[in-house]
């Protein structure tokens, strides 16, 4: 295995508090799949769990260095309480974070050496 990419993100919690979803749901359906629209609004502050996903998303986009446009195509889960990205033959290692105003992720992508 070889480090294909590494990629970080980090972002303002307010960005997505400032839209609530009640009123913005295309704003989250054009970013988030249902199932991180649904754990998400499961939490007491969802907003620090949207801004959180959204990092991981970037992070991975920029590890993986390809143009991605759609960014339901790349889902967040929890395994356990572990956040992971599956996404073909790669190996993903993914750690995200929040705290207050801020939230960030950090992705290494792995790849079998050709």
């Amino acid at each position: 295995m070889k480090i294909h990419g590494i990629g970080v993100d980090i972002e303002d919690i307010s960005r997505f508090k400032s839209k609530p979803y009640e009123v913005n749901t295309q704003f989250y359906e054009t970013i988030f799949t249902k199932k991180e629209i649904q754990y998400c609004l499961g939490k007491k502050n969802p907003y620090q769990h949207f801004a959180a996903r959204f990092c991981a998303k970037e992070a991975f986009i920029k590890a993986l260095n390809e143009k991605i446009v759609d960014h339901t195509s790349i889902e967040i889960e929890n395994i356990g309480k572990k956040p992971v990205i599956k996404r073909g033959d790669y190996e993903i290692f993914l750690s995200i974070s929040h705290e207050k105003d801020k939230a960030i992720a950090f992705v290494i992508i792995l790849s079998k050496e050709i």
